[in-house]
């Protein structure tokens, strides 16, 4: 929140010194002229040779103080800032600044400046928001001789109010299908958990591998899902918040009741609420237009058996099955 600052009470601080007595860090000096001149790219001769000049635009870089600063600052110009601050108007930008060139300055000039607060504008309304154009000026010396003028404006304000950005709801991410799990993918869409069965030992996997662990087998027919089963373990999600999830939630290891275990979302009470051995049955949540997924509720679901399992829209968080199983987003 900002508050009204009466201009009177600013223009009062126009002519109060800024910095007074400042010194020079540095003689001007030649390596400090290659440097910039190497910097801006610029070759003119003037610049070198034992009747070498300083740029000209390098009038400020001699008043300037490095990390440490200078001590020459005048309390008028702390008194302006802290009463700006105090208004709300705590955010600053430079603008622009003009300078005025009366002499050149030359290796092993001393350099002295004072500074002054020249002006303080009436209250300003900009892009970035609303404040007051503060401009001090400069003026440099070297060995006493007025040698040019340093004019810098900067904006201390308050920023504006910037609208949000409409939150588009993050898209859950696409299961990998491949040649091995497609088959798994497809009895989804049609509202089936199938189970991989060895034609050869006829023992069951999951999740989807395009061989047999026990023989080696590569044949293989499927078994739906009867639905029922139970939490073998579980976890809590909490951090890191993923895109599309909506932490807390609660992903389990359900064991079927065929024997095999498949890593899905438990649903259907708080997620502090799981408990392992909790009965569960499985459903398939809609995410979106293009995507359901199995999850399993606890607590009785409701009529229904078999393939008949139920279908709910997304609402809580479902964690893909990896490829075709397993795996948490």
């Amino acid at each position: 929140m900002t508050g009204d600052l009466a201009h009177a009470a600013l223009k009062a601080f126009e002519g109060l010194p800024a910095a007074t007595a400042g010194v020079g860090k540095d003689l001007v000096n030649e390596p400090m002229i290659r440097h910039w001149c190497e910097a801006m790219g610029d070759t003119s001769p003037a610049y070198e040779g034992p009747d070498a000049i300083a740029p000209p635009t390098m009038l400020q870089a001699w008043t300037m103080g490095g990390l440490s600063g200078h001590q020459g600052r005048s309390g008028a110009y702390d008194e302006l800032f802290a009463l700006l601050d105090g208004a709300g108007y705590t955010s600053v930008v430079a603008t622009d600044c003009e300078q005025e060139y009366l002499r050149p300055l030359r290796p092993g000039d001393a350099i002295t400046f004072d500074a002054v607060i020249e002006s303080v504008s009436e209250r300003k309304t900009t892009k970035l928001g609303t404040g007051h154009f503060v401009t001090t000026r400069m003026d440099v010396r070297a060995d006493g001789e007025l040698a040019g003028t340093h004019r810098f404006r900067i904006l201390k304000y308050a920023p504006a109010a910037r609208p949000r950005p409409e939150k588009k709801a993050a898209r859950r991410p696409r299961p990998v299908v491949n040649r091995d799990n497609a088959a798994f993918w497809e009895g989804v869409r049609e509202h089936r958990l199938l189970i991989q069965r060895c034609s050869s030992c006829g023992t069951l996997r999951f999740p989807w591998l395009p061989g047999c662990g026990a023989c080696a087998s590569q044949e293989w027919s499927t078994v739906e899902a009867s639905g029922e089963g139970t939490v073998f373990s579980y976890v809590v999600m909490h951090h890191p918040p993923f895109p599309a999830f909506d932490p807390p939630y609660a992903v389990g290891l359900i064991e079927l009741a065929e024997g095999v275990r498949i890593i899905s979302n438990v649903v259907g009470v708080p997620y502090d609420k799981v408990r392992t051995g909790m009965p569960v049955r499985l459903e398939f949540m809609r995410v979106d237009e293009e995507l359901e997924l199995p999850v399993f509720r606890a607590g009785d679901s409701g009529p229904g058996s078999g393939g008949a399992s139920g279908v709910v829209s997304g609402g809580e968080s479902a964690v893909v099955p990896g490829g075709a199983s397993g795996g948490e987003g």
